[in-house]
């Protein structure tokens, strides 16, 4: 099991062909488990249950590093969507859209990261519930793997290209909320620095330029100088 949950994690960050699948290696579920004490200030109740459910697949605890909650992802993507870039500031929102474009195209939606969240976390929702009579926050572990899975390829039964997207937008929300400097509310306790042996935003390095291929022996240093406990 830890073996697996190591591999899918080399998958989430960009080592070979990313499925939901292989990311979903943990059998333990949100459950119970502990995020902090923050309090979210864009989501809503309901949300903030999905968030920390989806979070906790896409990285699950155990292995060679921390899960996502314990991590602070969900707190890093709640600030996030409070900030200009939860409100589109950094988007083209002018149209005109097209949906169907090639991804490499870029954003084809009308939908602000704010709005996107919305709709996705609804239609999600809605469809867990049609299916098992559920919210996917209320589902156990392996049937959060198989939805993810199926939103992932394109395979929920979901009209529209909203479900794609936000599945995306979720996806790559959780990577940056993993390895953000902590001031961002993500990477706690700069764990996942730690787990890849990052210094984080240490002023001088002159000491270490020609010691290619040594472990960096010292904790990492957050933006704000706060140092790795």
């Amino acid at each position: 099991m830890k073996d697996k949950v190591r591999l899918g994690r080399r998958a989430l960050f960009g080592v070979g062909p990313v499925t939901a699948a292989t990311l979903l290696a943990s059998s333990s579920a949100a459950k119970g488990r502990s995020g902090g004490s923050y309090a979210p200030t864009f989501f809503t109740a309901g949300e903030w249950g999905f968030i920390n459910a989806a979070v906790d697949r896409l990285i699950p605890p155990g292995g060679d590093g921390p899960g996502g909650v314990e991590c602070g992802v969900p707190e890093f993507i709640d600030r996030q969507l409070e900030m200009p870039y939860g409100r589109g500031a950094y988007f083209y929102m002018s149209g005109p859209f097209q949906p169907s474009a090639p991804a490499e195209l870029g954003y084809q939606l009308r939908h602000t990261p704010r709005e996107l969240y919305r709709l996705g976390i609804v239609a999600i929702d809605g469809a867990c519930k049609q299916q098992w009579n559920r919210t996917f926050a209320e589902l156990d572990a392996q049937h959060q793997d198989v939805f993810l899975t199926l939103l992932e390829t394109g395979k929920s039964g979901i009209p529209g290209p909203v479900p794609g997207a936000f599945f995306a937008q979720l996806l790559d929300n959780t990577k940056e909320g993993y390895f953000a400097d902590p001031l961002y509310g993500g990477n706690r306790d700069m764990a996942a620095w730690r787990m890849i042996g990052f210094p984080g935003a240490r002023a001088d390095f002159t000491d270490w330029i020609n010691r290619a291929g040594q472990p960096y022996p010292f904790d990492p240093v957050s933006v704000n100088g706060a140092r790795s406990k």
